[in-house]
């Protein structure tokens, strides 16, 4: 079996990014050819958000693919850095109030770091450890809440948490 393979990844000083008159993202690749309203997406976004981000353009296909943010000019990594703070919104989960129900469906009150709110948990299948100390719970609508540190969770927090992991 033959892995398919594609042209190498442009590096940052084959390639532009600017902003045109109505905001959208313009790519500019190597041989001068502009793509407009292009979009960064993170490969790793909770785990390694500075690294391994593509430029994609309109149809999802990948244009550019930078390994590390910290090697772009900082006109480029500001307009890159800004638009995915748009598009990426992941709470950090600081503490659970209260888990009402102990059958699936659940209902979550727990307080991020942009307030307090709650939702709906529809299996504990939806908790899913990152690494040894992080977390995902992804309530009923598909959104997505980050526990960046479990040791951080009060201990009550920690013993409701217990049950999902």
């Amino acid at each position: 079996m033959t892995v398919p393979t594609h042209d190498a990844p442009q590096q940052p000083a084959d390639c532009d990014l600017s902003q045109d008159v109505w905001g959208r993202l313009v790519f500019t690749d190597s041989s001068g050819r502009q793509h407009v309203g292009v979009a960064p997406v993170r490969a790793f976004p909770i785990t390694d958000p500075k690294h391994w981000v593509s430029i994609c353009d309109a149809h999802g296909a990948e244009l550019a693919c930078f390994a590390d943010l910290a090697t772009l000019s900082p006109p480029m990594r500001e307009l890159i850095e800004a638009e995915l703070s748009r598009r990426d919104f992941i709470p950090a989960i600081k503490r659970i109030v209260k888990i009402a129900s102990t059958v699936e469906p659940t209902e979550w009150i727990v307080e991020t770091d942009r307030g307090t709110t709650s939702f709906m948990l529809e299996s504990d299948e939806h908790v899913r450890r990152l690494g040894a100390h992080q977390a995902t719970v992804t309530d009923s609508h598909g959104m997505r809440y980050l526990i960046a540190d479990l040791r951080a969770l009060d201990p009550a927090s920690r013993r409701m948490l217990e049950r999902y992991l």
